[in-house]
C-alpha cells in the first residue's frame, strides 16, 4: 500500500483547476494570433507593392551627386529629387538645413535621428516576433491541457470525451504553429527590408555630413 503524503490531493487538485482554467484563454489568444497573422500577411503584401526598391547603384549615384553639390540649396534639391522613401528625405533634409550646427553637433543629431528610426523598426517587428515565439507555445499548451481530462475519461471508458480532447489538442497545435510560421516569415522579410532601409539611411546621412565637412 502506497502512503499518501498529506496535502498532495489538495495540491494536485489546485494544479488541475489552474491548468484547465487556462484552456479558454489559450484558445482565445490563439484565435487572436491567427487573425493577426493573416492581417499582417496582407499588410506585408501591401507594403511590398508600395515599397521603394533602392539598389546600391542608386545610393552610389545619390552620394556622388551630394559630393559634387556646390551649395546647401543644391544639396536640398538633390535630396528632394532622390528616389528614396519620404522619411529618408525628411531626415536628410533636416540634417542639410542645420547650417548653424558644427560638425559634432550635426553628427550627434544624425545619430539620434537614425536611432529613432531603429526604434521604429524594432517596434514594428516586435509584435510579429512575439507571435513567432508565443504562438507555438500556446499551441503546445492547448495540446496538453485537454489531454488530462481526455486520458481520465479513457480510464472510465468514455471514448467520446477522449476524442473531443484529441480534436481540441490537434486544432490548437495546428493553429499555434501556423500563426507562428506566418509571423516568422513576415518578420524575416520585413527585417531584411528594414535593414536595407537603415543601411541606406546611414550611408546617405554620412554623405550629407561629409558635405559640410569639406
Amino acid at each position: 500500500m502506497v502512503a499518501s503524503i498529506p496535502g498532495t490531493d489538495f495540491l494536485t487538485s489546485a494544479l488541475n483547476v489552474i491548468s484547465q482554467s487556462l484552456l479558454i484563454p489559450v484558445i482565445v489568444l490563439l484565435l487572436i494570433f491567427v487573425v493577426y497573422a493573416v492581417i499582417t500577411l496582407g499588410g506585408l503584401i501591401s507594403e511590398y507593392t508600395s515599397r521603394k526598391k533602392v539598389p546600391v547603384t542608386k545610393i552610389r549615384d545619390i552620394i556622388d551627386d551630394i559630393s559634387t553639390a556646390e551649395s546647401s540649396q543644391e544639396l536640398l534639391k538633390i535630396i528632394d529629387s532622390a528616389e528614396i522613401s519620404s522619411m529618408q528625405k525628411k531626415i536628410l533634409a533636416d540634417l542639410a538645413k542645420r547650417e548653424n550646427l558644427n560638425s559634432k553637433q550635426r553628427g550627434a543629431l544624425a545619430r539620434r535621428l537614425i536611432e529613432n528610426e531603429e526604434d521604429k523598426v524594432e517596434k514594428a517587428l516586435e509584435k510579429t516576433d512575439i507571435v513567432t515565439r508565443i504562438g507555438p507555445t500556446l499551441g503546445l499548451m492547448g495540446t496538453l491541457i485537454p489531454m488530462g481530462p481526455g486520458l481520465a475519461a479513457l480510464g472510465s471508458g468514455d471514448i467520446n470525451t477522449l476524442a473531443q480532447a484529441i480534436i481540441v489538442a490537434f486544432d490548437t497545435t495546428v493553429v499555434g504553429i501556423a500563426a507562428g510560421a506566418v509571423a516568422y516569415v513576415v518578420s524575416k522579410i520585413r527585417s531584411r527590408w528594414y535593414d536595407q532601409y537603415l543601411a541606406n539611411l546611414d550611408a546617405l546621412s554620412d554623405a550629407v555630413l561629409g558635405f559640410y565637412e569639406n
